[in-house]
């Protein structure tokens, strides 16, 4: 993420979060024509070159994925986001200070930074079956980098320890043994969550706004079958 972290745009960040964070997607399990999504990203993006054998790459993995444990998806979709997706900055990419990429944008580009590697792997998890209410888009303190980030968490249960998936490294942990990293909030299609002395507290619900929505309607120009809930 290109925004330097800085503790009193705390209030700043939750505003923004009620906006991008209320629509996620619906009916992600439903088979997704991969065929029909090449051509419309070749029609958006023009020549796929070296990201159409990363997009095939994906769609193998989600085809093959369906019957493994949660566990093991989530160890399988972190480890192909992270190989495939090169970190690189927004300002740099795309020109812009802050851009989220559909799934299809970060495997033809084969770049991103934090928030991409996280929806990725929220789609792909999506759509390999796990339940949204397991999933939270997180936003963290990067403690050595001293700058904002973005985790993908994963709770087998809703008073489970999450467990996080990261850009940085490939070894998913639990929140307790990822000390470098302070949560500032999160969200999923259920609403936006603060952390607090007994766990994630629900502070808001989400508005079909922003970023988020935007990924949401690109998802739909590139051919997934998009449903957006509340």
């Amino acid at each position: 993420m290109a925004v330097r972290f800085a503790i009193p745009r705390t209030l700043r960040w939750l505003c923004c979060a009620l906006l991008l964070a209320g629509v996620m997607l619906g009916g992600l399990q439903a088979d997704w024509d991969f065929s029909l999504i090449s051509r419309r990203a070749q029609d958006l993006y023009g020549p796929l070159g070296e990201g159409k054998q990363r997009i095939d790459a994906w769609q193998q993995l989600l085809a093959t994925q369906k019957q493994m444990s949660e566990l093991e998806q989530l160890n399988v979709v972190n480890r192909f986001i992270n190989h495939q997706v090169r970190y690189v900055e927004d300002i740099d990419l795309w020109h812009e200070v802050d851009y989220w990429e559909t799934p299809i944008e970060a495997l033809w580009r084969g770049a991103g930074d934090c928030e991409d590697y996280a929806i990725a792997k929220y789609f792909s998890l999506r759509h390999l079956g796990v339940s949204s209410d397991k999933l939270r888009i997180t936003y963290v303190k990067a403690l050595r980098q001293n700058r904002a980030h973005m985790v993908l968490t994963y709770y087998s249960s809703p008073e489970a320890m999450p467990l996080v998936l990261d850009s940085l490294i490939n070894e998913i942990k639990p929140a307790s043994q990822r000390t470098d990293l302070l949560p500032v909030y999160s969200f999923n299609a259920q609403g936006l969550y603060l952390p607090g002395a007994k766990g994630t507290k629900k502070v808001g619900d989400t508005k079909r706004l922003s970023r988020w929505q935007d990924v949401l309607k690109k998802m739909q120009a590139e051919g997934f079958p998009v449903e957006t809930t509340n």
